[in-house]
């Protein structure tokens, strides 16, 4: 009839048949333990950095009076070891404790799953370094492509991985709010060697050139790192540009990585810069170009005070 409407039935499982109601209660429950330290592993490659700072000593301070107040995330492994998912600096607060355990949930988890989960739960963080969103990143896309219903490989070579028609990339910088373009800036950072990307992380070297850097092959980016360091100074967005072009031309001789790093910069003070050897003969071996105009502003006012005293002499005489 019109007016009649179905009635959808659903039979039970055979867990609802063969457990009681406390049963499955109780596994819709957080499983929450306390995990002694020793059995805990760190997630294998953990981008995020763990510091005993200032901070670290106030969680460990906070921990000793208080307890784990919100618990550690970790996964059983095969080994029947524990691998810990979120909460490395809480484990790392309860050794400085002097705890034995730490307050945990056991889920269970793929190791993709488990990779996705670790960096999410790290982005809560109020502050994240750019190497920790690098390597963050790049972890999270490569796990995300390897989900199941993607495919994997393709004679010996990544293949473009889609999600409803969607790159892996695209669908990254939607959930963590980047554009895909700063997503694959921030990936690039992987590949500057570490005293490069140290300095990314302290400010030194801005997003743009270090991505640009991390195209030079890496026994290049020593040689520019080592000429950071000894004139003191850093490369702008065009002179990166320029030293990646020459690289990949084959010309990026250490003669060149020092012309384009002596360049006056807009907002960069006129300083003094002295070639030729009749000039670099008279300054100690081990200074640095650029401070060869405080030398040479030493030895003159030395200079001139030799002068000012030899006159007073002649003026004796």
């Amino acid at each position: 009839m019109a007016n009649e409407k179905s009635v959808e039935m659903r039979l039970p499982s055979l867990d609802d048949l063969f457990s009681s109601q406390e049963e499955r209660d109780d596994a819709k429950l957080k499983r929450i333990y306390e995990i002694p330290l020793l059995d805990i592993d760190p997630f294998p490659d953990h981008p995020f950095k763990v510091q005993d700072d200032e901070d670290m000593m106030n969680l460990a301070e906070s921990i000793k009076v208080n307890g784990v107040l919100t618990p550690a995330t970790v996964r059983m492994k095969e080994d029947g070891r524990y691998e810990l998912l979120s909460g490395h600096r809480r484990m790392r607060a309860c050794q400085i404790a002097g705890l034995d355990t730490l307050r945990c949930e056991v889920v269970e988890m793929s190791r993709d799953e488990a990779t996705i989960f670790m960096v999410e739960s790290n982005f809560q963080r109020t502050k994240i370094l750019p190497s920790e969103k690098a390597f963050a990143y790049r972890m999270r896309l490569e796990a995300m492509k390897r989900l199941p219903g993607r495919p994997r490989m393709e004679n010996g070579a990544p293949v473009e991985h889609h999600l409803r028609g969607v790159k892996s990339r695209d669908v990254l910088a939607d959930e963590i709010g980047e554009s895909k373009d700063q997503v694959r800036r921030y990936i690039r950072l992987t590949e500057l060697i570490p005293e490069l990307l140290d300095m990314v992380d302290e400010g030194e070297i801005a997003l743009r050139p270090a991505v640009e850097l991390s195209y030079i092959p890496k026994l290049k980016q020593g040689e520019i790192w080592q000429r950071m360091e000894m004139e003191q100074c850093t490369p702008s967005h065009a002179q990166a540009i320029r030293m990646r072009r020459l690289a990949e031309e084959g010309k990026l001789t250490p003669e060149v990585i020092e012309a384009i790093m002596l360049e006056e910069k807009p907002n960069q003070k006129e300083r003094i810069v002295l070639r030729g050897d009749r000039f670099s003969r008279l300054f100690p071996p081990d200074l640095p170009l650029s401070k060869r105009e405080d030398y040479i502003a030493a030895a003159m006012e030395f200079y001139g005070r030799h002068r000012e005293r030899q006159r007073t002499r002649d003026d004796a005489r």
